[in-house]
């Protein structure tokens, strides 16, 4: 947690994980994000992961820090508070990310109407208004049809664990955001910002390549663990365990020759196939019998002295672990990073809690903070940011309009 952002003012009404994630990322370089929700819980509220109780953990991990206010949204009064409190007044402050509908109660034209600086960020699944996630959206790109063994039929898709459009969609938000207030602070205008997963999707496709390779050739076919383009695959050592090892640079595959003590044998099959494995492409071209080899050498090798020889060579490999134990043998991962604190958190768990990713050196590093309980910053946030009085914010709970913390 840094406090660069400190002073500024983000109201998130959205759910699932994009836009969530959007305000965690402000949140944890200092700015104050004031999330809205159903009474009892909007629809992510009770997503798995769960603990034995049904508390989400994933409802802790994307909202810890935020100030939490419980309305009942599906009335004219609750509504009109969430919309007021998204346009309250401030300099730092009119700033709005949501994953609602283009069209309804929170369009940028009913907030824009308030506040006319107003900077709404809106995630949403297509651009055309479509209904989409992450994992429908990936079902178009084509990459379930380049996931898996290499022995599956074309038509079997692998769909991906990490949410990662998901993930990316609500990080260029974040910066989306950032630079919609940089011109708020240049021209005084509003803006409203529309960030599409399947858009985020569709331009990471073209960054990196893959659109250029199926006009221009075809379809990737599936890998298996085979790296794309270079070298780098699994291998498995003498007591069963599996490592990754890549050479994508030249001197990350003299690393690899130096630490396998294979030279001799690649110089061979160089002179046999009139080709320089300096160089990327030929190594990639004929990984099979490269692979082969370096299979070989591995095997021959336990884990422990593995890792040494490819340590002391400086080639870039890894282990492969389950979570459960790189949180507990990785270090620097989880373990002794600084970017991890302790927290215990309302589900009555305590365990390493994220803050910001990134290190602004020469700043400190405040710990990651808890996840708030459902409506536990409601009465504090109708008073502070509404200015509404203790009678009035009683009203409106006696009205059902608004909820306290839910335990």
């Amino acid at each position: 947690m840094y406090d660069v952002l400190k002073g500024m003012r983000v109201v998130e009404g959205a759910s699932f994980i994009a836009g969530p994630i959007c305000c965690q990322h402000l949140l944890q370089l200092g700015a104050d994000v004031i999330r809205f929700d159903m009474i009892g819980g909007g629809p992510d509220y009770s997503r798995w992961p769960v603990t034995a109780t049904g508390a989400s953990l994933y409802w802790e991990g994307l909202n810890k820090g935020k100030k939490s206010i419980a309305i009942d949204l599906s009335s004219e009064r609750g509504r009109d508070l969430a919309v007021c409190i998204a346009t309250a007044p401030g300099d730092d402050a009119g700033l709005f990310v949501t994953n609602y509908p283009v069209e309804g109660f929170l369009s940028h034209e009913r907030l824009a109407a308030r506040r006319s600086d107003m900077i709404t960020v809106r995630v949403m699944g297509w651009a055309d208004g479509r209904n989409g996630v992450d994992y429908t959206v990936n079902a178009v790109t084509g990459l379930p049809a380049m996931t898996g063994p290499t022995g599956l039929p074309q038509d079997q898709p692998v769909n991906h664990v990490l949410p990662a459009w998901d993930l990316i969609t609500g990080s260029y938000a974040a910066f989306s955001l950032m630079a919609a207030e940089r011109q708020r602070r240049l021209t005084g205008q509003g803006a409203e910002v529309r960030v599409p997963l399947s858009d985020v999707a569709a331009t990471s496709l073209g960054h990196t390549g893959q659109i250029a390779e199926v006009v221009v050739g075809a379809d990737r076919p599936r890998l298996g663990n085979d790296l794309f383009g270079a070298l780098g695959r699994d291998f498995v050592t003498a007591d069963g365990r599996r490592v990754m090892i890549v050479a994508i640079t030249g001197k990350q595959w003299s690393s690899v020759v130096e630490a396998l003590e294979i030279g001799a044998q690649v110089s061979a099959i160089e002179a046999e196939l009139g080709v320089a494995f300096a160089h990327e492409g030929q190594r990639y071209h004929h990984r099979a019998r490269l692979f082969e080899l370096m299979q070989a050498a591995i095997a021959r090798l336990s884990l422990a002295d593995a890792a040494g020889v490819l340590e002391k060579a400086g080639v870039c490999w890894s282990v492969y672990r389950k979570l459960s134990e790189t949180i507990s043998e990785e270090p620097g991962f989880i373990r002794d990073n600084p970017v991890f604190a302790e927290q215990r958190h309302p589900a009555g768990f305590a365990y390493p809690t994220p803050g910001a990713a990134a290190t602004f050196a020469g700043l400190g590093r405040a710990p990651a903070p808890r996840a708030p309980r459902l409506g536990e910053h409601t009465d504090e946030v109708l008073a502070e940011v509404l200015g509404l009085s203790t009678a009035e914010i009683a009203r409106l709970h006696d009205d059902g309009i608004v909820a306290g913390p839910h335990s």
